[in-house]
């Protein structure tokens, strides 16, 4: 019997939350006009005149410090970009304000419309495009339309006018997005790029890259890249799994084993974590400890779907002397509406009865199986028990039905059929 490996969770929970990418007020330009108007409405003409000049030579030595240094990043303190100083245009400003004041009220669908105006507008610099992208790009995720989020990260970072932190995240959503998309070899090549531009060494972006290594089947470069950042950061058991499974896939089952039972020990009501654990026991032929795990889970009613009870008793079915545990673990799912009647679950009832010696339930459970198989092993196997029970006429009526249906030796069912009796 071939057992699955580990269980992966759904893609949401394994990929790294879809990170916000750094939306901060915009740097406006300093609106001459309306000071203007606010000065000389007083009639002081003169004072406004020497109020533009000031206004003017401290914006020339703003410029002149802003050029000289670029913002520090505080996500990204490493990245050597040389960050442009990117502001809004007098009459950008209040587009970008009324844009921002939108997004902020909530109201998405009005802001990606504002946020294409500008984007269009062949008058907006690049850096009111790349800011009215970045809004329109975190509308576009909460409404989940991943290629529009796509095409608006993508002209927000062409555009190279944000700070660090803005541009960067923009790219580590990037990748993010293409994960949930399951273009797995997109992400890896939008990843490694966020990594070699940012040089960014923290444990989530890391993870971030061993996770599409992963998916792309990569396991043994997946471990390599998420031992360090999983040791660096402690107690994510979504990352402790992905670790295990990918040294499990890439052959080192026993270090996967004890990374396992390290997260189911410290989350024991995470069913998921626990299920990894029983299969890197199986993986590593620890059958016993696999069976006592799922037994433990069944009395905790941590076995809810179909394929949990089947498990369990796919295994207590291969061990010897478990024939009784079998019976429990089937009965039990079936009389919870949980595991589904069908010729696998009835074929290992029928024998673990046959073993134990409860030959009357065995041929009841026999003829459910054979009714449902596409063969007729299941129906030659109730003939021989009813051969051996003595009871000739219904062994022969099997041994029939089982030639009709079709069997890989049907000599076995003719020898039954010429039995002396009626």
């Amino acid at each position: 019997m071939t057992l699955p490996k580990f269980r992966r969770r759904t893609l949401a929970a394994v990929v790294l939350a879809l990170t916000t990418a750094s939306v901060v007020a915009p740097a406006f330009a300093q609106n001459d006009d309306m000071d203007d108007k606010a000065v000389e409405s007083g009639g002081r003409a003169d004072a406004a005149r020497k109020a533009r000049e000031a206004r003017h030579k401290k914006s020339a030595v703003v410029a002149e410090q802003t050029t000289a240094a670029a913002p520090v990043s505080t996500r990204f303190p490493n990245a050597t970009r040389s960050v442009p100083v990117g502001k809004a245009s007098v009459k950008g400003t209040p587009k970008l304000q009324a844009l921002l004041k939108t997004y902020n009220a909530g109201q998405s669908a009005e802001a990606r419309v504002a946020a294409d105006a500008i984007i269009g507008d062949a008058a907006s610099n690049p850096y009111e495009k790349a800011f009215a992208a970045q809004l329109a790009a975190q509308t576009a995720i909460s409404a989940q339309d991943y290629p529009a989020a796509l095409r608006y990260i993508d002209l927000a970072i062409a555009q190279n006018s944000l700070d660090n932190d803005a541009h960067f995240g923009l790219m580590q959503q990037r990748a993010q997005i293409q994960m949930m998309s399951k273009d797995y070899g997109g992400a890896l090549a939008s990843v490694d790029r966020f990594l070699a531009e940012s040089r960014a060494t923290d444990s989530a972006s890391l993870v971030l890259r061993g996770n599409a290594l992963y998916r792309l089947g990569r396991y043994a470069e997946a471990a390599a890249v998420l031992k360090p950042a999983v040791a660096a950061a402690p107690g994510h058991s979504d990352w402790d799994a992905l670790l295990a499974d990918s040294l499990s896939r890439s052959g080192n089952t026993a270090e996967a084993a004890k990374i396992a039972e390290g997260v189911a020990a410290k989350n024991p009501g995470d069913k998921q974590a626990r299920f990894n654990l029983v299969q890197s026991y199986l993986q590593t032929k620890q059958t016993e400890k696999a069976a006592q795990l799922l037994e433990e889970m069944r009395k905790s009613g941590q076995l809810t779907d179909d394929s949990d009870y089947r498990q369990l008793f796919s295994i207590y079915a291969n061990i010897q002397g478990k024939e009784q545990q079998t019976i429990d673990t089937i009965n039990e799912g079936m009389s919870k509406g949980v595991l589904k009647p069908d010729y696998n679950v009835y074929l290992a009832l029928a024998q673990s009865y046959y073993f134990s010696d409860q030959t009357d339930k065995a041929i009841a459970a026999y003829q459910k199986a054979a009714a449902l198989g596409k063969d007729g092993e299941a129906a030659l196997a109730l003939a021989g028990v009813l051969r051996n029970e003595q009871r000739i006429p219904e062994a022969k009526a099997a041994a029939q039905q089982a030639l009709a249906k079709g069997l890989k030796h049907p000599e076995d069912a003719k020898k039954i059929i010429a039995l002396p009796g009626k």
